[in-house]
C-alpha cells in the first residue's frame, strides 16, 4: 500500500504548530519528515532558526533555502518535528530505521516539545515487530550484539553502514518491547553502546497520525 498521501496529510497537519512562528525548530529525518521539508518554504518567514538531525536533512533543508545551524549555537529549541518506525498510543516511539537515532534523540531532548509525524501502518499495540537500533562504538558491535541475545534478540549488524557520527547500527530483531523504559535503560547501561533507537523516556508530546482524508492529532 502507498502510504505517501498519509504522510503528506501528517506533515500537513504539523505546520499548524508553525503558524505563529516557533524561536528555534528541530527536524528529524525519513520519508515523513520530506514532506514537512517540502512544505516549510512557507512558513520561512516566521522560523528564526533551524537545527537537522542528519546530514541528509540538513541538505534537503538547504536545498529549500533553509540556513541550518549548529544545535550547540542555538541552545534549546521550542519544537522538534520527527517521524517514526513504530509509535504506540502511550506515546513511546521507535526509531532509527534511517540511521539518525543519535542525533534525533538529542533533538527531541532539548526540544521544550516534540510532535511525531506518522501514517497509520506506524501506530501499534507494542514495539517490537520493526527491527530496534542501536547505535554502537564499532569496537563494541559484538559485545553488544551477544548481550541482545540475552534480552532474547536476534542481532544482525547493519553491514557497510556507518552513522553521521561514525559509529555503526545493529539491528535487534524479535523483540517483545513489553515495558519500553525498562528496555530502554537495560541497552543504554551496555559499554559501547551509543544509543538506543526506543524513545520513551522522551516520547513524543504531540503525535499526529495521517490517514487517507486528513490526520488525527494525540496530545500526551
Amino acid at each position: 500500500m502507498d502510504f505517501s498521501a498519509q504522510k503528506k496529510n501528517a506533515a500537513a497537519a504539523a505546520l499548524e504548530h508553525i503558524e505563529n512562528g516557533v524561536s528555534g525548530l528541530g527536524i528529524g529525518t525519513g520519508s515523513t519528515v520530506n514532506e514537512l521539508i517540502a512544505m516549510l518554504p512557507q512558513y520561512k518567514d516566521r522560523i528564526e532558526t533551524v537545527v537537522s538531525s542528519s546530514e541528509a536533512s540538513t541538505q534537503l533543508l538547504q536545498q529549500y533555502g533553509f540556513e541550518v545551524s549548529e544545535l550547540n549555537d542555538v541552545g534549546s529549541l521550542e519544537l522538534y518535528i520527527d517521524g517514526a518506525d513504530e509509535v504506540t498510543k502511550h506515546f513511546d516511539l521507535l526509531k532509527g530505521g534511517g540511521g539518525a537515532l543519535t542525533r534525533e534523540k538529542i533533538l527531541a531532548g532539548a526540544a521544550r516539545k516534540f510532535i511525531c509525524i506518522a501514517d497509520e501502518s506506524k501506530l501499534v499495540g507494542m514495539l517490537g515487530s520493526f527491527p530496534l537500533p542501536i547505535e554502537v562504538i564499532p569496537m563494541a558491535r559484538s559485545f553488544v550484539g551477544r548481550q541482545s541475545i540475552k534480552m532474547r534478540g536476534q542481532p544482525f549488524w547493519r553491514e557497510g553502514y556507518i552513522t553521521d557520527n561514525g559509529n555503526e547500527i545493529i539491528d535487534i530483531h524479535n523483540l517483545s518491547i513489553v515495558n519500553p523504559k525498562e528496555m530502554e535503560s537495560r541497552l543504554n547501561q551496555i559499554p559501547g553502546v551509543v544509543t538506543v533507537g526506543l524513545f520513551a523516556h522522551r516520547g513524543a508530546d504531540v503525535l499526529i497520525i495521517g490517514d487517507a482524508t486528513g490526520a488525527k492529532t494525540f496530545q500526551n
